[in-house]
């Protein structure tokens, strides 16, 4: 590059036919008359002329030149750019120089007739430079930004997108220039914007090595005065409009780090705020985004909150606020999405206000008017669209939970309005009509697009109504209690006002009367456990005979409850499920009353309506619920219960006789029998312990039968034993596999009598009555407790004669999915055998239709193909998990499970030797299943129990995985425009589920401790030994230091690095991380280890570093490489050996990178910027930065609160993009 060129004059002298050239290409690309090869040539030249160093030179020529079209302009500029970006460290200062004196010329060139993209390239150009040089040999920067501001308006405009943009790179990104400076810019931004007279009474003795800032002002001051000027009179044409909503940007921007005394002192917070007033909705908006970023500061001090939280509280504030909101309310038939748009952004602005308010209530100025604070608050919560609604509804949570302001009088006048306002909003909103006239369904709908998002922000908009009504109860609970069971009473009485009789033949599981009673007993529901923490608060001023008026009032309104007599089984389900919440909450100590409603349930009954299914189907539900219901009533009044234990086994045992139509069930029915002797306490042990022998003896005699262990030694007796000897031969015989569509095909009548012999061999088999009484004998219960003791001592005995069968069913079921045993089917149809063994759910926001209409349809599918199949992987899916879920039951015993010696090989042996066979989604409820197993293993057992286990779990998952991630690849390169998409989706998802669950196990085995509470030193030193050995005994250190398991997980680890899940890849990122360290010593262990990093490792972050797909994770596969580097290079030259092998990577330039890396070890920001640095050439590039896809429009994107609401997992719906080809990466390693 020329840096003596001149400035001020174009390039037509110096190589003119270059210049010319470069019109020329620009015309071709951009003529839609081009064909493609010369459109090609013409791109291929554009490239090596940014390339070349005088790429600059030719670029300030185009682009000063006014008489050239804009997009030749632009292109100049994308050549200075690129020069600025990649080549300024090879500048000589005169060549720096030069570039900067261009910069300034085109800034001073800027005009009204320019584009908005000139000008922000050109501001883009100016922040790149002052990235490298300002405050370093660029020292006059802010007195140039001082001229050019005294310029035009365009100019004006200019200096702000500067500013701003500077802003954001240095304080609001990750991005790697600005980090290589370290702080040296964050001062400096600091001091140009910052008045002198705050920053000297702020930094008195503040260094002044560089005068970097011009004039005594700062930038916060001249913004403010021009803010003034915008809004002045209130004459707000087209150009002050544009200009003041410039301005608040770059407020915006800056609000979040300048020194809040500075928006006092230039009265920039006053201007902003009487934006406010100014009648026009994008000044408007762009104040309250200024204003929310302002309060959204994490804390202030009392001074600061004083300038700048308390004038929101005077009358004349509160005022203004109430006015803009009364104004912003628009009816939802006539929706104004610019002023719903400013709604939804003064709801969050409030929610930040009344957050600092809750966080330091005193520091709030006396006379302020917080009575018209909370009333505007309230009116936000009432508002009908439940999106503006939100942020207000979680502020009062906030504020009716604090112990500083929660109980103020101001509140408490308010308690009724927020009473009745939560309860007409706790109706199941999700449960009403796309097309319902509600308005806050017409709002939710223009709101959110997907279904996934709907149901996250209807729950969150649920939870915390349930939580205000809990509070106010809690602070106020007589009158509370007597509105709402008032309220009840009066939805009961009408409860089928206006709507038809009940009717089986119609019936709905959203029926309007139901939603009336579901709302009003979830209110209900929130009260009582208001009311018991009010019942139990320590320090509680009620009397005993408070207590009991409280008790006694609750007991009258549910025996009322109980003697209502209802035909819907789910309101029926609903009556039980708040029963049971009566007696074992805030009545919990009358045990005659759990009684009462224990016989109740038992008494529930509906009658038999066949013919009609929905109904069927509920009553069944009904059945199954009770039955929970029950053992939850037993669980907690067994003392009680067992006194009277002849009448109820008595009438279990007739109720079970009558309605139990299969095993299961009735075991259901004994199992609550099962709780009450083995957990009432007051009963001696031993006739209890003989008991409960008799419950279980004909259940072990099942286990311990000959026959059953012959009919689990071999595939074809494990077949017969489910009823399927004849399956292979009918799907043979019936040539399914060439059947596209099995639903449309009914099923014949041998296929019916195979699926009843399935059902009945499966209800034969002792896993599931055993799964429910083990269930019932060790869930919930505390170690050390008598019946835990008890269980113990029970199956202590009994569990080395389940456990050889027990793997036999595990081993056996998940060979069943290995087409290779189905030996009877020619090895051409074997792929059948993973289409029928591959379940059917419904996945949010892919699946067609919503959860209901899906099962609706798999119901309609019963007597077809396609509902043999199911019945086929329900059996298999049956014993399966039944034995997983086992497993677990026992692992909650410890040693009584855990110590016996030749368990692990076999175990192993049965959960993973077929493990692969299993679909993704099987897979992944196996990792799930083993995660309490592994955590459950007692210290002592580690040794002989872990090994084997985890290195058979991370051999299969990493080869599972692996397997699956490559088809998938291998698919979406393969792709075409008549793909199923909906079925590649679904496919996509549950891989990713796996490889989160296989991640997040990792996560539980390896993340390091959370770092204690400080120890006082005498104390440390009496207990030293006991946390060194603490540290070094944890599940942690054991992995770390155990090879067999070490090895399997870590490459697990390293192929996750490559695996398309962001989520997964960066927890996998911060373990690994966190392990680096822990290998630079020189145990037995550690070299290998660190080798295999130092190459392996490092070798993946290096490619998916290169990967587009990964670029939002560069800066974390950075961190890990810095670890890396900083950890090992003391002790190997491996890593330096790994990074040498890629294309133009110089030991010069590796070595100079390391120097700067070891200074900033205490940087986490320096580092990775350092790394990326040194990468700048292998790193990918944004799909949006090659051209393929738009940015995001800023207006769409939901703000960090917004998100909170709406938190949900859902896979972009948009087309695929195909990979870009990485075959080429691997060759960059030598």
């Amino acid at each position: 590059m020329n840096g003596s060129a001149s400035v001020n004059g174009h390039v037509g002298e110096g190589k003119p036919e270059i210049h010319t050239q470069i019109l020329r290409a620009l015309e071709i690309i951009h003529e839609p008359r081009s064909s493609n090869a010369h459109r090609h040539d013409a791109s291929r030249y554009l490239e090596e002329i940014r390339s070349d160093e005088q790429a600059p030179y030719h670029g300030f020529g185009l682009a000063s030149a006014k008489d050239q079209p804009a997009i030749v302009r632009h292109y100049g500029l994308s050549l200075i750019e690129y020069g600025v970006r990649h080549r300024w460290s090879e500048y000589t200062p005169e060549q720096s120089q030069a570039l900067r004196d261009w910069v300034v010329t085109l800034s001073h060139s800027t005009a009204d007739s320019d584009p908005p993209y000139i000008t922000n390239k050109v501001a883009e150009i100016w922040v790149e430079i002052a990235k490298r040089s300002w405050g370093l040999d660029w020292l006059d920067m802010d007195e140039l930004l001082v001229h050019l501001w005294d310029g035009s308006m365009v100019q004006k405009a200019l200096v702000l997108i500067i500013l701003e943009t500077l802003s954001e790179e240095v304080f609001g990104s990750d991005d790697t220039t600005a980090a290589l400076r370290g702080s040296d810019l964050n001062r400096a931004c600091v001091e140009i914007f910052t008045p002198a007279s705050v920053l000297t009474e702020n930094f008195p003795a503040r260094e002044t090595t560089a005068d970097i800032k011009y004039g005594a002002d700062g930038w916060i001051s001249r913004m403010a005065d021009l803010l003034d000027w915008c809004i002045r009179d209130g004459k707000i044409d087209e150009n002050r409009r544009a200009c003041g909503v410039k301005t608040l940007s770059t407020f915006k921007s800056v609000i979040n780090w300048i020194i809040p005394r500075s928006l006092v002192t230039t009265h920039a917070l006053h201007r902003i705020s009487a934006c406010l007033a100014a009648s026009d909705i994008p000044l408007q908006l762009a104040a309250v985004d200024s204003l929310y970023s302002l309060y959204n500061r994490s804390r202030f001090s009392e001074d600061d909150f004083r300038d700048l939280v308390g004038p929101i509280f005077e009358h004349e504030t509160i005022h203004l606020l109430k006015q803009l909101y009364d104004w912003l309310v628009d009816e939802p038939t006539n929706i104004d999405e610019a002023k719903y748009l400013l709604l939804k952004k003064f709801s969050e602005m409030v929610f930040n206000i009344g957050r600092l308010l809750e966080e330091r209530p005193s520091f709030v100025p006396e006379g302020s008017n917080l009575g018209g604070f909370f009333e505007l608050l309230l009116d936000v919560m009432k508002n009908e669209s439940l999106h503006v609604s939100i942020p207000a509804l979680h502020l009062w949570v906030k504020l009716l939970s604090s112990d500083k302001i929660g109980n103020s009088p101001a509140i408490m006048a308010l308690t009724s309005d927020l009473l009745g306002r939560c309860s007409q909003r706790l109706i199941r909103f999700e449960s009403l009509p796309l097309d319902s006239s509600d308005p806050s369904i017409i709002f939710l709908n223009e709101d959110v697009d997907t279904m996934p998002e709907r149901h996250a922000f209807l729950g969150n908009y649920a939870r915390f109504c349930n939580q205000i009504i809990e509070l106010v109860v809690q602070k106020q609970p007589v009158d509370a209690l007597y509105y709402i069971l008032g309220q009840a009473d009066q939805v009961l009485d009408h409860v089928y006002d206006g709507e038809v009789p009940f009717q089986a033949s119609t019936y709905t599981k959203t029926s309007v009367p139901y939603l009336r009673i579901d709302a009003q007993f979830t209110v209900i529901e929130a009260a009582l456990k208001g009311c018991l923490k009010w019942l139990n608060a320590p320090g509680n001023a009620r009397t005993e005979h408070e207590h009991e008026v409280m008790t006694s009032n609750l007991q009258v309104w549910c025996d009322r409850l109980l003697g209502l007599i209802f035909e819907d089984p789910i309101i029926k389900q609903r009556v039980i499920q708040l029963a049971v919440g009566f007696a074992i909450g805030p009545l919990k100590r009358n045990a005659q009353f759990a009684f009462k409603v224990f016989d109740y349930i038992l008494d529930t009954r509906c009658p038999a309506h066949p013919a009609c299914e929905a109904y069927t189907d509920a009553v069944i539900d009904l059945q199954a619920f009770s039955l929970h219901q029950l053992q939850r009533l037993a669980m907690r009044f067994p003392d009680y219960l067992v006194t009277i234990f002849n009448e109820v086994e008595r009438k279990v045992m007739s109720v079970s006789q009558s309605v139990a139509s299969d095993e299961q069930t009735r075991a259901r029915y004994s199992s609550v029998l099962f709780i009450i002797m083995h957990r009432a306490t007051s009963v001696d042990s031993k006739p209890r312990e003989e008991r409960l022998d008799q419950f279980l003896q004909p259940m072990i005699d099942q286990w311990q039968d000959r026959s059953l262990s012959n009919s689990l030694s071999s595939f074809d007796n494990f077949s017969r034993l489910l009823g399927l000897e004849s399956l292979q031969q009918y799907i043979y015989s019936r040539a399914v596999n060439k059947l596209p569509n099995w639903s449309a095909h009914p099923l014949d009548d041998q296929g019916k009598a195979i699926q009843t012999q399935m059902r009945n061999a499966l209800d034969a088999l002792p896993l599931r009555a055993t799964k429910t009484i083990m269930s019932v004998s060790v869930e919930r219960l505390e170690p050390g407790s008598q019946p835990y003791d008890m269980a113990c001592r029970l199956w202590h005995k009994y569990i080395p004669l389940i456990l050889p069968n027990l793997l036999q069913f595990i081993s056996q079921s998940q060979a069943f999915h290995d087409p290779s045993n189905w030996s009877a089917l020619p090895p051409e149809i074997r792929d059948v055998v993973r289409r029928i063994l591959t379940d059917r759910f419904w996945q949010v926001g892919i699946s067609q239709g919503s959860r209901d209409e899906f099962y609706a349809s798999v119901g309609d599918t019963k007597t077809t193909l396609e509902g043999f199949a199911s019945s086929i992987r329900a059996t298999v899916r049956t014993v399966r998990e039944t034995g997983y879920r086992l497993l677990n039951y026992m692992s909650l015993l410890g040693e009584h499970f855990y110590s016996f010696a030749e368990l692990p090989a076999p175990l192993a042996q049965a959960l993973f030797a077929d493990a692969c066979a299993l679909s993704p989604h099987q897979m992944a409820i196996l990792v799930d299943m083993i995660r309490p197993i592994i955590d459950n293993c007692p210290e002592k057992s580690r040794c002989h129990f872990l090994p084997p286990i985890l290195s058979a779990l991370f051999e299969q998952l990493d080869r599972k995985a692996s397997l699956e991630w490559e088809r998938i690849e291998e698919r979406s390169k393969a792709a075409s425009e008549d793909d199923d998409l909906t079925n590649e989706m679904k496919d996509e998802s549950i891989l990713r589920q796996l490889t989160m669950a296989s991640v997040m196990l990792v996560v539980a085995l390896l993340e390091p401790p959370r770092p204690s509470p400080p120890v006082a030193p005498d104390v440390l030193e009496k207990v030293d030994g006991d946390i060194a050995g603490s540290g070094a005994n944890t599940k942690r250190s054991f992995i770390l230091r155990t090879p067999e398991i070490l090895k399997p997980v870590i490459l697990f680890c390293t192929h996750a690095l490559r695996m398309r899940d962001t989520r997964a890849c960066c927890l996998i990122a911060k373990v690994l991380r966190s392990i680096v360290p822990e290998f630079a010593g020189d145990g037995p262990v550690e070299p290998d280890v660190r080798e295999f990093i130092s190459t392996e490792v490092l070798k993946a972050c290096i490619t998916s570093l290169h990967d587009p797909y990964f670029v939002e994770l560069q800066k974390d596969f950075a961190q890990l490489i810095a670890s890396i580097l900083i950890s090992y290079t003391p002790r190997t030259e491996r890593p330096k050996q790994t990074l040498l092998s890629l294309p133009e990577m110089t030991p010069e330039k590796l070595d100079r990178a390391l120097r700067r890396l070891f200074k900033a070890q205490r940087n986490t920001r320096q580092q990775r910027a350092i790394v990326l640095d040194l990468l700048e050439g292998f790193r990918g590039v944004a799909i949006h930065e090659q051209g393929k896809l738009s940015k995001p429009d800023a207006k769409k994107v939901r703000s960090a609160l917004q998100e909170k609401y709406m938190t949900v997992d859902i896979q972009a719906n948009e087309k695929r993009e195909v990979s870009p080809d990485l075959g080429g990466v691997a060759a960059m390693f030598g």
